[in-house]
């Protein structure tokens, strides 16, 4: 791959609808599912990959970015391989493909439904429920992740409950996203997602 391309974006559990939320140039979809290229967006180069079990096909420091809308919930924490009752850190090891792949500062953006909010609960795929601190397993030099293999480092941009909306569009007006925030916690029930932006140390 070449790594001339300085504006370079991955989509992780992308769907049929990835998203390019910091507008880069270059544009990668990954998910799990068999989708033809020509069902994704012009502009997007598919991959598919198993993201509970597989390394991230990429080559180090290759992306500015990475995003994962309504994905870190559905990723077990653990996974019994059944080799010798070897078992894998599924979370843990994705986290360390993430920071692998991004280049120095690069930025990881998540969106997610959080504890205590019901809606990290009620779908049964979710496997793996967030919580306000959650990040900082991965965040420091001496991070609680590492006891777990966590390779990497992240520093904390942005931790904050949010709409998934704002989330998608990182860069919208902040008059915008308190007005979403409002409608959604006043006529909505409340705020069911928690936002990332973490940076990468490297």
């Amino acid at each position: 791959m070449n790594k001339s391309i300085t504006s370079r974006h991955l989509d992780l559990g992308c769907g049929h609808t990835p998203r390019n939320p910091y507008n880069k140039a270059e544009l990668y979809a990954c998910d799990i599912q068999d989708l033809d290229q020509a069902d994704l967006k012009d502009g997007y180069i598919y991959v598919r990959a198993n993201l509970a079990t597989e390394s991230l096909p990429f080559e180090d420091d290759y992306f500015d970015c990475v995003s994962a809308f309504d994905l870190l919930e559905h990723i077990p924490r653990n996974i019994f391989l059944g080799r010798d009752g070897e078992m894998k850190n599924s979370f843990v090891d994705l986290m360390s493909e993430i920071h692998r792949i991004l280049k120095p500062n690069g930025v990881f953006l998540a969106s997610t439904p959080a504890y205590p909010r019901p809606e990290a609960f009620q779908d049964p795929t979710h496997v793996n429920i967030i919580t306000d601190k959650t990040h900082q397993y991965f965040c420091g030099s001496e991070c609680y992740a590492r006891q777990y293999g966590f390779v990497g480092n992240f520093s904390a941009r942005r931790v904050a409950w949010d709409s998934p909306k704002n989330a998608w569009s990182p860069q919208t007006a902040l008059s915008k996203k308190l007005f979403r925030n409002f409608k959604n916690a006043v006529f909505k029930g409340g705020i069911t997602h928690l936002t990332w932006e973490l940076r990468a140390v490297k």
